[in-house]
């Protein structure tokens, strides 16, 4: 049997954007849209970091719907 090839699910435009967020989360500059709060979890880094990503039209998967 052929092995399948992985396709990567982010970018690496992606991958840098995250980074970015999460250094600014470090530094304690980065904030949150509404608010304008400071960022405190890591969790909430990557989804400003995917969502700014998202923006510029880099590969990153849809966001999960709510149910």
């Amino acid at each position: 049997m052929a092995k399948k090839t992985k396709k990567r699910k982010y970018s690496k435009g992606a991958a840098k954007k995250v980074g970015r967020a999460m250094k600014k989360r470090k530094l304690g500059t980065l904030k949150s849209g509404r608010s304008g709060k400071k960022v405190k979890s890591k969790k909430q880094a990557i989804a400003i970091g995917l969502s700014e990503a998202r923006k510029k039209g880099a590969k990153v998967p849809k966001k999960r719907s709510k149910k």
